[in-house]
């Protein structure tokens, strides 16, 4: 059945994440947001309706389903100082005040893709332009950019809400290591990245798979570096689909990195536009299937203006459902193979026992 195409969109932003700014140059900087919201714009052009959601502050008590408190204690002791949690993870007067916000945009976002919607009228899709970024942020560490995780926050006040199975799609060109923390034992949220490895923070083997009730639900797909558009359709048509498809979400969440990207400086893939487009259109016929259609986008990495531009605004066309072009080419030895042991571990996940992720502090994001 052909995907049905969307006109409006649910937006997150606030000003207040242009403040999150280092003294010095720092590739995770305000002009990224910029060149995302101009994504946005592109798609408004395009016939898109946006619909702007108020801003908010997360709470303590949300932000304590996924962070301990000690964590949360000591960002606000640190709150209006100058910082570093480590030698990549800045912090400026006004940056825990734009990480609260931003994780309050991202419940922002879930929120409204949940509200009860009589009239079909309300967007069953959205997009949340955070910063700072969230993915590498685990229970009680910020690192890699990252002070809180929102899209944790964000599943996490999705599970509060009602719903029993979210998915999270990370397709950041490095592995979302926070998430997987978080979420290794759950058993409600299954947590999906494709990443190159080796590339920081040296998690995302195919034996991470999760503990306990979350054994099977953690899905790790890592990439030799130069995965381009037809690496990634593959991925996601031999692992990325058919996980999501026995998991049968409630909401789809893409934490949408773009520094995959083949213009980015801090990777070596070589993801297009097309690319982008496509994933964000097969992610939304699997919430056609079971979410009711609802997805949101979260922005992670991405540190060239102009990729970053260009893959926001084709990321939304798919999730949009409008027409998006179908990435077509080889797939070398090395890139098959990489696929096949994700496959592999996918389909043996019951059978083996859990591995533990031992993270590479010394790598640069």
């Amino acid at each position: 059945m052909p995907i049905s195409r969307s006109s409006a969109l649910y937006l997150a932003s606030d000003p207040l994440f242009f403040q999150h700014r280092s003294r010095g140059y720092h590739p995770e900087r305000p002009e990224r947001l910029a060149a995302a919201q101009r994504g946005v714009d592109r798609i408004a052009t395009e016939g898109a309706r946006l619909v702007a959601l108020p801003p908010r502050d997360a709470t303590d008590a949300e932000i304590g389903r996924v962070h301990d408190a000690a964590y949360l204690a000591e960002l606000h002791r640190l709150d209006g100082s100058y910082a570093a949690l480590d030698a990549d993870t800045y912090l400026a007067p006004a940056s825990v005040a734009a990480a609260l916000r931003a994780a309050g945009g991202a419940l922002a976002l879930v929120d409204a893709l949940l509200a009860a919607d009589p009239d079909g009228a309300a967007p069953r899709q959205g997009i949340a332009l955070l910063r700072p970024p969230g993915h590498h942020a685990t229970r009680n560490q910020g690192m890699g950019f990252c002070l809180l995780n929102n899209v944790a926050v964000a599943a996490a006040g999705a599970l509060a809400g009602g719903l029993s199975r979210v998915a999270i799609v990370d397709w950041d060109v490095h592995h979302g290591n926070g998430t997987q923390d978080i979420f290794w034992r759950d058993g409600r949220v299954l947590f999906v990245s494709l990443h190159e490895a080796p590339l920081y923070p040296g998690t995302g083997t195919t034996r991470e798979v999760g503990d306990g009730p979350g054994h099977g639900d953690i899905v790790n797909v890592p990439l030799p570096a130069a995965a381009d558009d037809p690496v990634y359709r593959l991925a996601f048509e031999e692992v990325v689909l058919p996980a999501l498809r026995r998991f049968q979400p409630e909401l789809v969440l893409i934490s949408a990195g773009f520094d995959g990207h083949a213009r980015d400086p801090l990777a070596s893939m070589e993801l297009t536009e097309v690319g982008y487009g496509w994933m964000g259109q097969a992610l939304r016929e699997i919430a056609d299937a079971s979410a009711g259609g609802r997805v949101g986008v979260l922005l992670e990495g991405g540190y060239d203006l102009t990729a970053l531009e260009q893959s926001v605004a084709a990321t939304l066309r798919g999730v949009l459902g409008w027409p998006v072009a179908t990435p077509e080419g080889p797939v070398g030895a090395a890139h098959r193979e990489a696929v096949e042991a994700a496959k592999r571990a996918l389909d043996g996940a019951g059978a083996a026992p859990a591995a533990t992720p031992e993270r590479n502090t010394s790598a640069t994001t």
